[in-house]
């Protein structure tokens, strides 16, 4: 249960006016209060500040009702709140935390009036995430005494607080909003004064390549919003998240950082001023890249975009027998799918002993889920019986759909795809799984190029939902057809994309990786900070030097290579720093050091 702290174990930081009683500001307001201080809030609609108190009052009562606050807790905290459209209230505050819309007339404005209002040892805090503090500041009569406190939203749920310093901010003043932001419960970063700071400076280039994916027809929303939360395990697809954030929103703060990087990246795509300027701004309008129930709702309603269920695809061709071809961790993991769906598999490597030790593996990792419960000794058993290592690729002579998981070498996928066309019988789907290589240069291999298809897994197979289905210009529809039913079979979430670099989840992943490096490069934060600001503002599962050092950063390297070679923009040229590591050697957890340094095992 929370315990609002007493009144001499505050910091001097007591009493602080929230400007701005919007959904940010509410729930800054009830964080503050919550910790015991003394909340003035102020708003220029009575209206508002009206439904400010309405909101904090139905907020503590789901407290009490959780049992996270007594009722009498629950006064003291409602008490401590009072909301005013005087601006001159904010005379009593230590701070004053400033979320008015984004715009520099609005805040420049009260941060002018706010100048005659506060006393000299009062600190103003703005609560941008895209705008210049510095700019802010030297408007001010006070510019030591202004500073960047980002909030992340919804403010009670999010424990990441970027704290913002201009070249002119007294460091007493960035001491005392840290302090501030730990008795809180939050974890505050210290970053320096750039649109979008470190989070929202990741994040919105992120949105805005989704957003462009989409406007390119490449893939559906619903595709790449499944992709993103499935193969990296984010709580939301970048498309709903803008929708939640706002289109208008997003592209302003996009046309800020833009100004600053003049990185391609940070452009707006121009369906974000599409949608602005037609109204379709996101939840909060009722329609944005989806269709809502009503304005601020967050039940989405088909529209006429929404894909039709069971779809109209051609049928598949049968598949009862599947041939893996690999014997490292992705082709044992793949195996092993298919025999757990039931499927008679045939493993093959370049040996039988190689064989044999990737079906070993698999009889691991049924047993890890026999120890936990998840299945018997008897289906595990008849699981891996299921599954019969080979030699040869010509053990694959009568399997329906062939599957290949050897080295991300396209040199080495051509010929065994060369390969499989003499001995896989008419008729069988081939299928690669590379991540970043053209599925269409596999099938130029074959004498048969129709019959060729990308299926994109991830690992670890066993555990991870999402396969991207990579159609060529080439692939017939019936092979599409089948590798969907497939998919349905082995329990996997497809989604369709395009034969182009990176598919869906890596085009949009690494470049965000590369502008994680880049910020470490400038000095602008530390690994440990960008880490922190992703999980804890972004909610994403890993920080992005602990991915890099777990997907291995020679890895990350070469689809940095081939997305740069694709697309030619300068903004996706691997960091210098990137690849620097990667010559000396340093690949990550694999080799003890990458980003970080890891105990030998």
């Amino acid at each position: 249960m929370a315990t609002p702290l007493s009144d001499s174990s505050l910091s001097p930081l007591r009493t602080i006016a929230v400007v701005g009683l919007g959904t940010m500001g509410t729930g800054i307001a009830e964080v503050l209060a919550k910790a015991g201080r003394e909340v003035i809030g102020i708003d220029i609609s009575e209206a508002q500040a009206a439904q400010a108190l309405g909101t904090l009052e139905a907020a503590t009562a789901r407290a009490v009702a959780r049992g996270r606050l007594t009722e009498q807790e629950r006064g003291e905290v409602l008490g401590r709140v009072r909301t005013t459209t005087d601006l001159t209230a904010a005379a009593a505050a230590d701070l004053v935390i400033e979320v008015a819309p984004e715009s520099y007339e609005i805040k420049q404005q009260i941060f002018r009036e706010l100048d005659g209002i506060v006393r000299p040892e009062t600190i103003l805090a703005t609560g941008t995430n895209a705008l210049s503090v510095t700019r802010l500041a030297a408007d001010s009569a006070r510019p030591e005494r202004v500073l960047g406190l980002h909030f992340f939203n919804p403010a009670p749920a999010m424990r990441l607080v970027e704290v913002v310093s201009s070249v002119l901010t007294a460091p007493g003043a960035v001491a005392a909003v840290t302090d501030l932001a730990v008795e809180l419960g939050k974890e505050p970063v210290a970053v320096g004064d750039r649109p979008g700071f470190v989070a929202d400076g990741l994040l919105f280039g992120y949105l805005n390549q989704a957003a462009a994916m989409y406007e390119a027809r490449y893939a559906s929303r619903e595709d790449i919003d499944a992709a993103m939360r499935l193969g990296c395990g984010l709580p939301m697809g970048p498309l709903a998240l803008l929708d939640l954030i706002g289109v208008d929103t997003a592209r302003r703060v996009l046309e800020a950082m833009y100004a600053e990087s003049r990185d391609r990246l940070h452009a707006p795509a121009p369906i974000l001023k599409q949608l602005s300027e037609a109204g379709l701004t996101g939840r909060k309008a009722g329609r944005g890249f989806y269709t809502y129930e009503a304005p601020g709702s967050s039940a989405v309603v088909p529209d006429t975009l929404t894909p039709a269920q069971g779809g109209s695809q051609a049928p598949g061709r049968e598949v009862r027998s599947v041939g893996v071809a690999g014997s490292g961790t992705m082709a044992s993991g793949i195996a092993e799918v298919f025999a757990k769906a039931g499927y008679d598999v045939v493993l093959a490597a370049r040996s039988v002993e190689k064989a044999q030790a990737a079906k070993a593996r698999i009889g691991k990792s049924l047993a890890r889920s026999v120890d936990k419960g998840r299945l018997t000794a008897e289906a595990a058993a008849g699981i891996l019986d299921r599954v019969v290592p080979a030699g040869s690729y010509d053990s694959f002579a009568d399997v329906d759909l062939a599957v290949e998981a050897v080295a991300e070498d396209l040199e080495i996928k051509r010929q065994l795809f060369a390969t499989l066309d003499k001995v896989c019988k008419p008729g069988a789907v081939l299928a690669t799984t590379t991540s970043s290589l053209p599925v269409v240069a596999c099938a130029r291999a074959t004498s048969r190029p129709q019959d060729v298809i990308g299926m994109h897994f991830f690992n670890p197979a066993p555990a991870m939902k999402l396969v991207e289905v990579v159609r060529t210009v080439l692939t017939a529809d019936d092979v599409h057809a089948t590798v969907r039913e497939v998919c349905g079979r082995i329990k996997k979430h497809p989604v369709d994309c395009g034969d182009r670099a990176g598919f869906i989840v890596n085009a949009l992943l690494f470049p965000y990786l590369n502008n994680a490096i880049k910020m470490v490069e400038e000095h602008y934060a530390s690994l440990d900070d960008i880490d922190a600001a992703m999980k804890l503002g972004g909610g994403y599962p890993m920080g992005p030097f602990e991915l890099l050092d777990v997907v291995g950063l020679d890895v990350s390297l070469a689809i940095e290579k081939v997305l740069h070679r694709e697309f030619r923009d300068p903004g996706l040229a691997p960091a210098p720093l990137l690849e620097h590591l990667v010559a000396a050697g340093c690949l990550g957890r694999k080799t003890g050091r990458g980003f970080r340094e890891y105990a030998r095992r």
